[in-house]
């Protein structure tokens, strides 16, 4: 294994990172680092959170920046702001010896006013999201024209969010000369398409496999009834007392309630959420890296840029739509060399779906079975016991205290203490589960479990009923014409006005549906409707909840409502004559 000074750090950088305790590479960073101190070299870099990226790119960064300019070098983009304040607070660490280096994080949610100010001063680094920097640049803030070294971390996501036109505009600014670094977790389409795009024969960096999971996380899933969803996720946190994790939810509505159930059932738990403003959000970010917070309820997209290293579990309240969500959640965990469980609560339509997810990662889940009452209590008792041999006890600082308290408990024997000690502790737990029922489990071969032929029957036999709240849409739009949740989300953006809230998306082969709330439908079925995707117009109504429109997966739709070799499907103008043919035909009888 090499050091860091044989990979051609210098002396300066080594000594901050030998103090924050650097020893020597990581993996990712034995490779990186050579390429990017030498010649000037295009590299796409695949590898999991938590495996030492930003060090990657970061130290050679930082050494390679010419002093004597006083101008934007290296440009290092981010999805969001607190993965760049992340970064930026990291490159200020490893180059604590490194005189008069000036490193800007640029991001939306806070004052533009005080950036532009640093901006006109000089700064040397610039880590930045991408709407802000492109809101700078449209007002001619910030000059690209000297960078040499182009960084996007995370770039997987950053197209998962819809910043595709905003990342085209941008490195549509920079010199073709530069070098350009993009680190993905996972190898999307997408990413190959900037990649040809942008960069000069690219070196491909892949730290494990492509696609795949973080090597020290556990897969663990747990079948239950939709019913029990929440039963179950109760037993889990319970059986394991030291649990520090984030339990991740499919849309903000569900984070909450989630959160407000756990906190009036007595957890140590809050919920993170695009619902949030910045400061609640940064507050809650906070308590939760202190670990004044056992479990943080979030979406996917409010959780991004939360660079916590020491989780022990993160948990799926049911699957993600997209298999690079799901690396990405699980990714948080058994980060730094430490190992993680991830684990899936799900029921059994979701099989199918878990046997997708093992199939690109390369790792099996265990199966989990959901811990009695009695092995609870019994894991939450001998915890007590193990905090109570190794508890630190500060003789000096209680003696004087000791004398009262033996005197008001002389009269208890060593067995009635500890009994008591027990029941302070654990009545709650311990009522609770002296009554509660066991979980009844599904049987995982019965009827809902489709094999892989039935596979298409399945999909578009999901449940047709949107979450309360929430509106089904029909899009005629699939897989086959390049339609994912990014270039959906991203169609969303371009096209419709304010801010639209997504739910479920369900893709199909030639249509697809996709969740609004409620007060969205409109805003979205006006902005979406007679657009062009690809060269073919978008056309968008209301999914029936019946099954009788759209979701026979007969072919594809055409413009007056029907499908093409399927039977036509009845919209409510239909059923409205229909009616009043009858009350005409009741009027004629009378």
């Amino acid at each position: 294994m090499k050091t860091f000074e044989e990979l051609g750090i210098k002396p300066e950088i080594l000594k901050a990172i030998t103090e924050m305790g650097y020893e020597n590479p990581m993996p990712v960073q034995e490779q990186v680092i050579p390429q990017l101190l030498g010649e000037n070299t295009d590299m796409v870099a695949l590898a999991q959170t938590g495996t030492g990226k930003t060090a990657a790119f970061g130290l050679p960064v930082i050494q390679k920046i010419d002093l004597k300019y006083n101008q934007p070098q290296a440009l290092i983009l981010s999805p969001t702001r607190e993965l760049c304040l992340q970064i930026a607070s990291d490159l200020t660490d490893y180059s604590k010896y490194v005189n008069g280096l000036k490193i800007l994080p640029v991001y939306g949610g806070s004052s533009i006013e005080s950036q532009i100010k640093s901006l006109k001063k000089g700064v040397h680094i610039v880590v930045a999201t991408p709407g802000r920097l492109l809101d700078l640049m449209n007002r001619k803030m910030v000059k690209l024209e000297n960078v040499n070294t182009v960084i996007m971390d995370e770039a997987d996501e950053m197209l998962n969010m819809g910043f595709s036109d905003s990342i085209n505009a941008i490195l549509a600014e920079v010199p073709e000369t530069r070098s350009m670094l993009l680190f993905s977790a996972t190898m999307p389409a997408e990413i190959a398409r900037i990649s040809k795009k942008y960069m000069h024969n690219p070196q491909e960096i892949v730290v494990g496999s492509k696609n795949e999971g973080a090597a020290n996380v556990k897969h663990v899933y747990y079948m239950v009834h939709a019913k029990d969803k929440y039963l179950a996720l109760k037993r889990i946190a319970d059986y394991y007392p030291n649990i520090y994790g984030i339990i991740f939810c499919r849309t903000r509505r569900e984070t909450q309630e989630i959160a407000d159930q756990l906190i009036q059932d007595g957890y140590n738990a809050d919920s993170l959420h695009g619902e949030l403003s910045q400061a609640q959000r940064d507050a809650v970010m906070q308590k939760f890296r202190v670990k004044n917070l056992q479990l943080l309820v979030a979406t996917d997209v409010a959780a991004r840029g939360l660079d916590v290293d020491n989780l022990t579990h993160v948990i799926n309240y049911g699957l993600p739509e997209d298999i690079e969500t799901y690396t990405h959640r699980s990714g948080r965990t058994g980060r730094a060399g430490k190992t993680g469980t991830s684990i899936a609560i799900i029921h059994v339509k979701e099989k199918g779906r878990m046997r997708d997810i093992e199939r690109i990662i390369g790792k099996k889940f265990e199966k989990g079975r959901i811990p009695t009452g009695e092995q609870i209590c019994e894991k939450q008792l001998f915890n007590l016991v193990d905090k109570i041999e190794k508890v630190k006890v500060n003789e000096e600082e209680i003696a004087g205290y000791l004398p009262s308290i033996y005197r008001k408990l002389e009269w208890l024997s060593n067995e009635d203490l500890i009994k008591r000690v027990v029941s302070l502790e654990f009545n709650r737990l311990l009522d609770y589960y002296a009554d509660a029922k066991e979980l009844d489990i599904p049987d995982e071969k019965g009827r809902g479990e489709k094999t892989g032929k039935n596979d298409f029957n399945d999909r578009t036999k999901r449940s047709r009923k949107a979450e309360a709240g929430y509106t089904r849409l029909f899009i005629n739009l699939g897989k086959t014409d390049g339609l994912y949740p990014n270039t959906l989300i991203e169609l969303i953006n371009n096209n419709v006005r304010g801010r639209a809230n997504i739910g479920k998306i369900d893709l199909l082969t030639n249509f697809s549906f996709f969740e609004v709330e409620d007060d969205d439908v409109r805003n979205v079925l006006s902005g979406l409707n007679n657009t062009d995707f690809s060269g073919r117009r978008v056309s968008v109504e209301v999914a029936s909840e019946n099954g009788s429109s759209h979701e026979n997966g007969r072919g594809r739709k055409r413009g007056n409502g029907d499908y093409k070799g399927g039977k036509r499907a009845f919209t409510n103008r239909d059923n409205d004559k229909r009616a009043n043919r009858r009350k005409s035909e009741q009027k004629r009888r009378k």
